[in-house]
């Protein structure tokens, strides 16, 4: 059986999304059909529709996103119909080097659905980042199904698949922020913030917020920041040294991923300090370094991939952690819109104007 629902599709690079009619096949083997309930609009699906991930298109875009089991395909046992579910859009092989080694955050296999989804004149789609859920249903593999208590409500839970993951994951997994750390934040959307969230639960004494926008570096005081600075106006390297006693901070997260941020983010740290590359840089982005400082000043040079989260650990616990109060994933929600409204919502995302904008279906 195909099912025929809406999707928001990015034809073309630059071209404004469109929605149109998309069709869905019934699950396959090790497959999961998807009742999406809510989706947030995250800055990579803007990096779709601009060409900046590749040029596979026509896109179905949207993959931030929580929602509930439909019909589930032969072998699957991990997620049944009616499953309250959060999308993950890396799902461990388990069987290729890195998962074998034990480090199935950095699995090279992940899982994806088999089947196409299409447009109605069978015109082949790529799901943005192997889900594709702006759209009333969607198609993944069903290690990409991470069931969660449905209490949290889908238009919160969704934020967990990718934004507030990376984030959070990338001070609490890659950072290794713990405590009594100082943790310096380079930019405050909703990746950073949750960057600075992850670092207060970490038990980090001193969070500094750095951006160039006002209005973000008072967003990023509700998440947990202890300091701010505009680096429009301020030395951010310097300002973080007077407020970490000249010294820099244990570790510096860029949640940008230009060149001069994290040059900023690498001059920031302490002598042996961890600086994280969580922003997602432009393929033709190229930072330079004298190599001496980079050996002269020791600790850790990371990226960040997804936070390197374990979805089946990490999601469930960070419901939980917003179930006690101790997450604050409400605060992320800026506006909760309709699957017409994506492109407009884009642009609010240009200007600074949300955290995240929320499809709800």
């Amino acid at each position: 059986m195909v099912n025929e629902v809406r999707g928001v599709i990015a034809r073309e690079k630059g071209a404004a999304v469109t929605v149109e009619t998309v069709l869905v096949p019934d699950p396959g083997p090790g497959e999961a059909l998807v009742r999406v309930q809510a989706c947030g609009v995250c800055h990579t699906d803007l990096h779709y529709r601009e060409g900046a991930i590749n040029n596979d298109f026509p896109f179905l875009l949207g993959h931030e996103a929580a929602g509930v089991v439909e019909k589930t395909g032969d072998g699957v046992t991990n997620v049944a119909p009616g499953d309250f579910v959060i999308m993950a859009w890396r799902a461990p092989c388990g069987t290729c080097r890195s998962c074998l080694r034990g480090r199935p955050w950095y699995c090279f296999s992940s899982r994806n659905a088999v089947q196409p989804m299409t447009l109605a004149d069978g015109t082949k789609l790529s799901p943005a980042l192997g889900i594709g859920s702006f759209a009333e249903l969607t198609l993944v593999d069903a290690v990409q199904a991470i069931k969660v208590d449905a209490r949290a409500g889908a238009a919160v839970a969704g934020l967990i698949g990718c934004g507030v993951m990376a984030g959070l994951g990338a001070a609490m997994n890659t950072g290794g922020v713990s405590r009594g750390d100082s943790v310096a934040v380079f930019g405050c959307g909703g990746v950073g913030d949750a960057a600075i969230a992850g670092a207060r639960l970490a038990g980090a004494h001193t969070i500094i917020a750095v951006d160039i926008d006002d209005r973000k570096l008072e967003w990023a005081k509700d998440f947990g920041a202890t300091h701010t600075i505009n680096s429009s106006s301020t030395d951010p390297v310097e300002a973080v040294r007077e407020l970490t006693g000249g010294f820099g901070v244990d570790v510096a997260i860029d949640a940008v991923g230009l060149p001069q941020t994290y040059e900023q983010a690498f001059y920031a740290r302490d002598h042996a300090g961890t600086v994280v590359l969580v922003g997602v840089p432009s393929p033709d982005a190229k930072i330079e370094l004298p190599l001496i400082e980079v050996f002269g000043r020791g600790g850790s040079l990371k990226s960040s991939w997804y936070g390197d989260c374990l979805p089946t650990r990490d999601f469930p616990m960070l419901i939980d952690l917003y179930l006690q109060g101790r997450l604050p994933l409400d605060k992320f929600v800026s506006e909760t819109i309709g699957i017409d409204d994506v492109e407009e919502s884009f642009h609010k995302m240009e200007r600074g104007e949300v955290l995240r904008s929320v499809v709800e279906f």
